[in-house]
């Protein structure tokens, strides 16, 4: 009785096979293939992966210091990984070690740091005092950044879109959004009590958040900062650089929510802006037609 598989037939360089073929012995002989060398990767190519990769531990780092109700320490870990995915792009730019590998681990590295480190750290924080509908609102989040993160993927390269589209995002992006549910934590940290009123404001509020993540309004990119700067305003840029780093180091939970607040107030401006410009292309196709 003849075994129910073939038996393991070395591949020859051509796709040639040996051994036994319909219960006759092949004479053919087995042209031995030459293994493959591995071609060497030069170490500038490695240097934005490994940043992504920091930016993983970082996040889920978060996960645990949350889970041992170290919520400031989580709360770091998390900006320390939105540090370094604001790092890692530019560094592949910078070294020209941009890769489509880069990319998607990039991508995953956003859901994890921004999408399920925030749900989690929030439902350890407040959201688990609802019970199913806390842990309901955590998944929401989650569910949302993966959303937004799948939807950038995809209108990246559209070659359809006016140059100027590249200074605005489509929703709030998954860092910033992931900074803004945080908030309810940065007031807690400031001395506000944790009260079953105050978990139910946070669920609402952070439910807002994710709608914010997967809506249409545009929002500022901030690649339009990326560029050169006019001498006149190096030294201003400088010094507001300082003085937002002794500030994030002096009143960390005062500063993020400040930011976050500011965000929130810069969304009308976004919104007036990008229609401002639409229409003004519109009027323009409209004058040469």
């Amino acid at each position: 009785m003849e075994p129910p598989f073939p038996e393991f037939d070395p591949v020859s360089a051509k796709g040639k096979k040996t051994g036994k073929k319909a219960g006759k012995k092949s004479n053919d002989t087995a042209t031995i293939s030459t293994p493959l060398r591995l071609r060497e990767v030069p170490f500038r190519m490695l240097v934005p992966n490994l940043i992504t990769l920091g930016a993983i531990c970082s996040g889920l780092s978060s996960i645990r210091f949350a889970i041992e109700d170290r919520f400031e320490l989580a709360i770091v870990a998390i900006v320390f990984a939105a540090l370094l995915d604001g790092l890692d792009g530019r560094v592949a730019r910078f070294l020209k070690s941009a890769t489509a590998f880069g990319e998607q681990m990039d991508s995953l590295a956003d859901f994890v740091n921004f999408g399920v480190a925030p749900a989690l750290v929030l439902y350890l924080c407040f959201l688990k005092e609802l019970n199913s509908f806390g842990w309901i609102v955590a998944l929401v989040f989650a569910l949302c950044a993966c959303l937004r993160l799948a939807r950038f993927n995809v209108t990246l390269d559209d070659p359809d879109k006016p140059k100027w589209h590249s200074n605005f995002f489509v929703g709030v992006p998954a860092p910033a959004g992931a900074l803004l549910g945080l908030l309810p934590i940065y007031l807690s940290l400031l001395g506000y009590d944790k009260t079953p009123w105050l978990a139910v404001v946070s669920s609402i509020y952070v439910l807002g958040v994710a709608f914010l993540l997967v809506s249409n309004l545009p929002t500022w990119s901030g690649k339009q900062l990326g560029k050169r700067v006019s001498r006149r305003y190096v030294l201003p840029l400088m010094m507001g650089i300082i003085l937002a780093v002794v500030f994030l180091f002096s009143y960390p939970w005062t500063f993020l929510a400040a930011i976050s607040l500011a965000y929130l107030a810069t969304l009308p401006l976004s919104y007036r802006d990008w229609h401002q410009r639409n229409a003004a292309d519109q009027s323009a196709a409209t004058q040469e037609d």
